[in-house]
C-alpha cells in the first residue's frame, strides 16, 4: 500500500455565451462508439443550428494518449469543443 498522490483540482474552461455562428470541434476520443455519437451530434447541429460549424476529428492513438497536434489545432481554430466517449 502506499498513499495516492495529491489532487489538484482544474478549473472548467470558460463558456462561450452562444454557439451562433461559432465553430464546435467534435472530437471522437475513439473509446467505443464514440464517433457513432458525435456523428449523431454533427447531424443534430447541422439541422437545429446551421449557423454552428462543427468540425468532426478523430484523436490519434487510444483515448488515453494525448494529442497535441490535435488540441493545438483546437485551441488556434475552435470556440468549443466536445469530446465523446461512447459505448
Amino acid at each position: 500500500m502506499g498513499y495516492p498522490p495529491r489532487i489538484v483540482q482544474k478549473g472548467m474552461a470558460p463558456r462561450p455565451t452562444t454557439l451562433e455562428g461559432k465553430t464546435v470541434y467534435l472530437v471522437d476520443c475513439r473509446f467505443d462508439d464514440s464517433d457513432i455519437l458525435l456523428r449523431q451530434m454533427e447531424a443534430w447541429f447541422n439541422e437545429h443550428m446551421p449557423s454552428v460549424r462543427t468540425v468532426f476529428r478523430s484523436k490519434s492513438g487510444v483515448y488515453t494518449e494525448d494529442d497535441p497536434e490535435l488540441f493545438s489545432e483546437i485551441r488556434e481554430r475552435a470556440d468549443a469543443a466536445i469530446v465523446g466517449v461512447g459505448h
